[in-house]
């Protein structure tokens, strides 16, 4: 500690503090939603289904006094195939580096679901933050001092926190708390940081966003984006991304017929991406098949899933 101070305080930040907040939690209780609120920028992309969030994405808050680097994980699961094995690795990675915890659950989940990582979160030494969300679906009375003290008891330690991320209830006295639970430290990122990510990461993600807001069932977790030409100038963009698929079947469905799905899907997501970086964007899109790739290491390793 006394390393720390004695660099806080040669840098000319003496006493600031800075930390890492690491977002946990199952499937669909709104962590995106709750990650992208405390940021203030929309980092994580949203949608009602499950497994939306596949990597593990930082968003940096800066001020003069501190920094706080958040990161959203994937939802915790029991993997299927080498994907979901990747994407479970991020969230229990999560464990281990935090300064601070967020717990994310919902007034609707199972406080025993995936219990040996619950387990392990009621373990950790470091402060951790329960949260529970989606409060604004609450009907009756009592119901919520209910579901309190279920998740005090699974919980002892942690401190909680109900509050609605999408009606913006209760963020900010639990950005308060983050705020006084952060360890003296110099920053971790310049301070002009937003994220870890590069620019080409948050155009994948836009397309994919689309993806599972366009198609149905499986199509859209047998996807992956991979960006092949970034090219930017003073005013516009020109972006050319592949959409990879498992099967020929699945690429016939991306295209839909004469091409109007794959066209529906190239509109809205670049209205997104001009928007996320205010220019003129040119938009190519593309689809191969690379069979079973959710499967194969070598192509998890290529899309950023395996280091």
């Amino acid at each position: 500690m006394e390393e720390i101070k004695e660099t806080v305080s040669g840098s000319g930040l003496e006493g600031h503090r800075a930390g890492f907040v690491n977002i946990v939690g199952n499937p669909n209780v709104g962590k995106s939603t709750l990650m992208n609120d405390l940021v203030g920028e929309r980092i994580s992309i949203i949608t009602s289904k499950a497994q939306t969030t596949r990597h593990r994405i930082m968003g940096i808050v800066n001020t003069d006094e501190y920094q706080i680097v958040y990161s959203d994980t994937p939802g915790v699961l029991k993997p299927k195939y080498k994907l979901q094995e990747s994407m479970l690795e991020f969230s229990e990675g999560a464990l281990t580096d935090a300064d601070i915890l967020l717990y994310v659950t919902d007034v609707v989940e199972d406080a025993e679901k995936n219990k040996d990582f619950l387990d392990r979160v009621a373990k950790e030494k470091v402060p951790v933050l329960l949260v529970i969300n989606k409060i604004d679906l609450l009907k009756g009375d009592g119901e919520l001092e209910a579901i309190v003290a279920r998740w005090h008891d699974r919980l002892p330690n942690a401190e909680i926190f109900p509050l609605s991320a999408k009606e913006h209830f209760n963020i900010d006295n639990l950005k308060r708390r983050i705020v006084e639970l952060l360890p003296v430290s110099p920053p971790f990122f310049g301070k002009d940081a937003l994220t870890d990510k590069p620019a080409r990461f948050f155009v994948t993600e836009i397309i994919r966003e689309k993806l599972l807001l366009n198609y149905d069932k499986e199509i859209p977790y047998s996807t992956e984006v991979l960006v092949e030409k970034f090219e930017e100038k003073d005013n516009s963009i020109h972006i050319m991304t592949v959409i990879y698929v498992e099967r020929d079947s699945q690429k016939g469905i991306i295209i839909g017929k004469g091409g109007e799905k794959i066209k529906r899907v190239g509109i809205e997501a670049r209205q997104d991406i001009e928007k996320f970086f205010g220019k003129k964007v040119f938009l190519e899109l593309f689809v191969k098949v690379e069979k079973d790739w959710r499967n194969r290491e070598s192509k998890l390793r290529a899309f950023g899933y395996i280091e």
